[in-house]
């Protein structure tokens, strides 16, 4: 997929506060959210909207968008 990660969002949100119990328990993530976060598989819109708030970033800050050389 063109669309990848250019930062690790669990890391990120780590070392702003927030472990992933923390975004369970005050319910900032699902647990399903979580887990996508983990194995590098994009997430919707509404959750990229809030790894921005948590992160207090732009969506460029966190996605990049690159030409798939497999084609």
């Amino acid at each position: 997929m063109p669309i990848r990660y250019k930062i690790n969002v669990l890391a990120e949100l780590k070392a702003k506060g927030y472990n992933t119990s923390r975004l369970r328990k005050e319910k900032l993530l699902a647990e399903a959210t979580i887990q996508l976060l983990r194995h590098n598989q994009i997430v919707s819109y509404r959750n990229i909207s809030r790894l921005c708030k948590l992160l207090e970033c732009d969506i460029g800050d966190i996605l990049e968008y690159r030409e798939d050389s497999s084609r």
